[in-house]
């Protein structure tokens, strides 16, 4: 890949830059308060997460499907995906905030997160949402690992990494 990035890559990966410092930043504030949810870097794992919000992991022919279901008025700070995967909002109505600004969605909606994604979540109704992974494993834990960074240093979905990511999508 050539290290040349247009003007118009050049800002968005300043933007990207900017975006990943400020909600880490958000996000240490975010699990002090009382009803977060849970460890971002460990999703899934914490028992009082699945109290507030109740998970349901299955696989199926290569696939992880993990449900989640968010109460009104809960902000949720989610982990960092590693991998390109479809998601679904079965339920309710949030706003979303990402690199890309805020987006209000209303069920039934679909999308597809991108690598590198890491989203702030209010929740006005209580919801559900759904996303679907592909792997080669057949645990929570494992699969975790292969699908959620631990930090933004992760190479998966390094700068350099979104740097390709941009050159291939902007093609």
């Amino acid at each position: 890949m050539e290290n040349t990035l247009t003007e118009q890559e050049l800002k968005e990966i300043q933007k990207i830059e900017h975006f990943r410092n400020n909600i880490m930043l958000f996000e240490k504030q975010l699990l002090d308060i009382e009803g977060s949810y849970g460890d971002p870097k460990n999703p899934g794992m914490s028992e009082s997460a699945n109290e507030i919000n109740p998970l349901t992991h299955t696989f199926a022919d290569g696939l992880y499907i993990r449900e989640i279901f968010m109460p009104k008025g809960q902000i949720i700070s989610t982990g960092i995906h590693k991998k390109k995967h479809p998601y679904f909002v079965l339920k309710g109505e949030i706003s979303v905030l990402t690199q890309d600004g805020i987006t209000k969605i209303k069920a039934p909606y679909h999308g597809i997160t991108d690598p590198g994604t890491k989203r702030i979540i209010f929740i006005h109704e209580d919801s559900v949402w759904i996303t679907v992974h592909a792997t080669d494993k057949d645990n929570v834990e494992e699969t975790l690992g292969d699908i959620v960074a631990k930090d933004f240093d992760d190479p998966e979905i390094s700068i350099e990494n979104m740097k390709k990511y941009l050159k291939l999508k902007n093609k």
